[in-house]
């Protein structure tokens, strides 16, 4: 992934400069530019930002306020400050305040591209992957209690993200200009994702307070939400339906099981409830997302004196069952 390093600084001839010097390290990051402190605040906001290098003296918001401003919202970006009045007291402050490195001016644009390589190597510490189903990863990292910072590039829109993960606990998402829930919203709707895995996680306010699988099953439903307003009615020929009589279907799938199980199947009753229909709904989606395919059939375990089988159509069919059913053999009859 190509990363964006915003270069702040009032002396617009300055950052020219940098820009030209910096096109031959094209392959290694972009450069965006901000002539004073508040207007890299809004760069912030409306992109996704690897690195900042900042000037200290410039008017409206110094470097030093831009560099708290960061530490405060956007801890995982590291800041580099350049400045032209350097003592050892000023450095001290800069690295002291959060900064991850400190050039004086004059210096060789080979010097501070190598700083920022050096620093941008970091984000992918952990390991880069191309063309993953984000979430299936994410569920992984849940499992194994990951602390980390994942940054996340979506494979068709190009937009950018980061999630940040304690012992495998979601606090925080950001992706442009948004954070918490609703940008966890968006980053899991997409499907395929580069990603590259820091280590450590700077963030410590927790801003998410949603299970993940709960995130990642509503991103999905939204996104499907949000297609179908778009789209527009297709023109179809008209067709009779073909509509199977419920009872005919139910009284078969009773047969099927006690032919095979016998009557002592633990059996209780098959029955079809529309009230099902958006759970079964919002489990296909799950697995179409993680890539296991489509919902064919779900056993629930309530731990209730009852539990339900759940088939999938367009009436949602229960089979409520004893807990002490054969389970394993009754589901592979369902499925065949």
């Amino acid at each position: 992934m190509i990363k964006n390093v915003l270069l702040v600084d009032d002396d617009h001839e300055m950052l020219i400069a940098l820009k030209e010097g910096f096109k031959k390290y094209n392959d290694s990051f972009s450069i965006m530019l901000a002539s004073d402190g508040l207007k890299a605040v809004e760069g912030l906001m409306k992109s996704t930002i690897s690195l900042v290098v900042t000037d200290l003296k410039m008017p409206g918001m110094d470097g030093f306020e831009l560099l708290a401003h960061i530490m405060a919202h956007y801890p995982d970006i590291p800041v580099i400050i350049i400045t032209g009045y350097s003592t050892p007291e000023m450095e001290r402050l800069a690295r002291e305040g959060g900064a991850v490195g400190y050039i004086a001016k004059p210096f060789l644009i080979e010097t501070l591209a190598h700083q920022i390589m050096t620093t941008l190597r970091k984000e992918s510490e952990g390991g880069t992957l191309h063309n993953v189903s984000s979430g299936m990863f994410l569920q992984l990292v849940a499992i194994e209690q990951k602390t980390c910072t994942i940054h996340m590039e979506d494979k068709f829109s190009n937009k950018k993200g980061v999630l940040f993960f304690r012992e495998g606990e979601l606090l925080d998402a950001r992706v442009n200009g948004l954070q918490g829930e609703p940008a966890a919203y968006e980053i899991f709707s997409w499907e395929q994702v580069n990603l590259s895995i820091q280590n450590g996680c700077a963030v410590k306010e927790k801003r998410i307070f949603s299970e993940m699988q709960h995130l990642i099953i509503e991103a999905v439903r939204r996104k499907d939400e949000a297609a179908n307003d778009t789209a527009q009615p297709a023109v179809m020929e008209e067709v009779e339906p073909f509509d199977p009589d419920p009872a005919d279907f139910i009284v078969a799938i009773k047969q099927k099981i006690e032919d095979r199980l016998g009557p002592s199947c633990g059996l209780e009753d098959i029955y079809q409830d529309n009230s099902w229909n958006h759970r079964v709904l919002q489990l296909t989606r799950a697995g179409v997302f993680f890539n296991i395919g489509e919902l064919e059939l779900g056993y629930m375990d309530r731990g209730e004196d009852i539990d339900f089988i759940v088939l999938p159509g367009e009436n949602t069919t229960v089979i409520s069952v004893s807990p002490k059913c054969p389970r394993d053999r009754l589901l592979r009859i369902l499925s065949e």
